[in-house]
This record gives C-alpha cells, sequence and structure tokens, in this order.
C-alpha cells in the first residue's frame, strides 16, 4: 500500500434538520467561520462550508423531505455523516480498493459540492463510517 494513500482529512460532514440553527452554534457559539454556502438543488441539500485548519466542516441541510440527507437524519439524528479523505489519484484509489474487498458506492467518481471529484466507499466496509474520497483540483 501506497504510504500516502490518503492525502489528508479534506472534510468532515455533518448532518443537521436547520443550517441557520446549526450556524449560531458553529458561528456564534464555536467562533468558526463560513467561506461559502451553496445549495445544490438536485441533491436536496444546503451546505454550508467552514474552514479549519487546512480542513473544513460541511453542515449539511435537507432542502424537502425527499433529500440526500433525510434518510439519515430520521434514521440517526443529527450528527456527523461522513469523513472526507484527500487522493492524489481517485480513480486509481477506486480502483484499489475495489480489488481489496472495500465495497465502493461508484465506479467512476463525480462532480462534488466543491467541483471537485469525489467517491464514496459504503460503511459496511470501512469500520461503520461513510468515507468520501476527494481529488482536488483546483488551487
Amino acid at each position: 500500500m501506497s504510504e500516502n494513500a490518503l492525502l489528508k482529512i479534506a472534510h468532515v460532514g455533518i448532518a443537521v434538520w436547520d443550517l441557520d440553527e446549526a450556524l449560531e452554534t458553529w458561528q456564534g457559539k464555536l467562533g468558526a467561520t463560513v467561506s461559502e454556502v451553496c445549495t445544490l438543488e438536485d441533491r436536496g441539500l444546503k451546505i454550508a462550508f467552514l474552514p479549519v485548519g487546512e480542513s473544513l466542516v460541511e453542515l449539511l441541510a435537507p432542502l424537502h423531505e425527499k433529500s440526500e440527507i433525510s434518510r439519515f437524519l430520521e434514521k440517526r439524528g443529527p450528527g456527523v455523516h461522513h469523513l472526507c479523505f484527500g487522493v492524489a489519484d481517485i480513480q486509481e484509489r477506486l480502483n484499489t480498493y475495489k480489488e481489496r474487498g472495500l465495497r465502493v458506492l461508484m465506479e467512476r467518481p463525480e462532480i462534488g459540492a466543491e467541483g471537485d471529484p469525489v467517491a464514496f466507499l459504503h460503511p459496511k466496509s470501512t469500520s461503520g463510517v461513510l468515507v468520501e474520497l476527494l481529488q482536488e483540483t483546483q488551487g
């Protein structure tokens, strides 16, 4: 295995019911700053990005009950949704992880909320944690 297969923790995704309420805590009480808020209508998400050192905290809120995050919130409530690792070559990582028996949720990366290629590994093959891989292409 390559020593640098996982380059960094790119972000931690946190599911929340209400983005404004969550920002009251993260900004108002914890002192985090928001670098951007974006709406992904096609995925039913509103996301706030909060830089913390070289990583981000992503607050993920549903736009409606059919949102990608709604089922998670209904089943588990608010909290950590996924952990995202930066990788140098996302397709190579997907192929390697699949060969090693990890369950990949997509054969090819898709463009994520940050505008870079992303892919996910099933939590049943990664100790119960939904793992996102991110290949940063922007400066």
